[in-house]
């Protein structure tokens, strides 16, 4: 299951196509969450639908990126597991939920890391 472009503009998550416009996001943006996943890994499938209602609750913008095609970037933001969240303010990181391997994110978990980042306000 792939995850699919919003058809209007209420949804809140947007796919992140390349490298480039990544860089783009972390330079202009104050702050955001970008979920990082695998299209082929099943708990990042289950967990998409999961993201992309949980946005909505959030002030913040919300990314998302297949990294499965720039594996540098695992490294870069220490992604060892799908699916990731990351949550940048001004292009670094501050604060993240990682995956757990054979488990995944659950919906509790982004929940309470939006609430976090909203304490940083």
């Amino acid at each position: 299951m792939k995850w699919k472009e919003p058809q209007n503009n209420i949804e809140k998550c947007t796919l992140i196509k390349s490298e480039q416009e990544l860089e783009k996001i972390l330079q202009t943006k104050d702050h955001c969450f970008i979920l990082f996943y695998a299209a082929w890994c099943p708990f990042s499938q289950r967990f998409l639908s999961i993201y992309e209602r949980c946005a909505k609750e959030t002030d913040y913008e919300c990314f998302l990126m297949d990294i499965d095609d720039y594996p540098h970037l695992c490294d870069r933001y220490a992604v060892e597991v799908y699916p990731t969240i990351i949550f940048f303010e001004k292009g670094n990181i501050v604060e993240r939920v990682d995956g757990l391997r054979g488990i995944g994110l659950n919906e509790s978990q982004f929940k309470d890391l939006i609430k976090v980042c909203h304490l940083r306000k």
